[in-house]
């Protein structure tokens, strides 16, 4: 006999009581757990919440694993990215519901944990575009680098001095290497 495990909706994902050491992600109707992140993850988590925040004052919102309501392949997603931007343009303002985002932000950022691979990072940076995100840093704390995602060109990887201005976050002039000398990484 073949068990079937039950699909989780959107609606009774977001109803579902909160865990206080535990986030989780909607994928493919199952709700599984986000890594907890460890100190390098961490610091980059700040450093680069710290440069974006500066730079987004009354352009847009910066998140911390702030979940986003996406659709991908036809089914509800629910990602947690370890941080994202959404402009004011796209997101207004004046919304003040304490809720999931419910639009694709024109940033996602994801860092590499130590037993992720970049292949499971790029295939998610995949979905995220797919499902409208306009922009996806991967950031590798080993080697140092910030992988950029686009939807209609082929990812870029920055490395020291290589700077990540885009037209996209006009202002925002930052190169892999000060995210990870503001990091404190070695």
């Amino acid at each position: 006999m073949i068990a079937v495990k039950n699909q989780l909706t959107l609606q009774e994902f977001l109803n579902s009581p909160e865990e206080e050491d535990i986030t989780y992600e909607l994928v493919n109707g199952e709700a599984k757990p986000k890594m907890s992140p460890k100190r390098f993850h961490s610091r980059l988590t700040i450093a680069l919440c710290l440069i974006l925040t500066q730079w987004a004052e009354n352009k847009g919102e910066v998140g911390v694993e702030w979940a986003v309501i996406l659709r991908i392949r036809g089914k509800d997603w629910v990602p947690v990215p370890d941080l994202l931007y959404i402009s004011y343009s796209r997101f207004p303002s004046d919304v003040i519901e304490n809720e999931a985002c419910p639009i694709p932000p024109d940033l996602v950022i994801e860092i590499i944990s130590p037993d992720q691979s970049f292949g499971e990072m790029s295939a998610k940076a995949t979905d995220y575009l797919d499902a409208g995100v306009l922009r996806v840093w991967v950031i590798d704390p080993k080697a140092k680098t910030v992988t950029i995602f686009y939807p209609d060109a082929r990812p870029q990887t920055k490395r020291s001095q290589d700077s990540l201005e885009d037209s996209l976050f006009p202002g925002l002039v930052i190169s892999a290497e000060q995210i990870f000398q503001q990091a404190g990484i070695p």
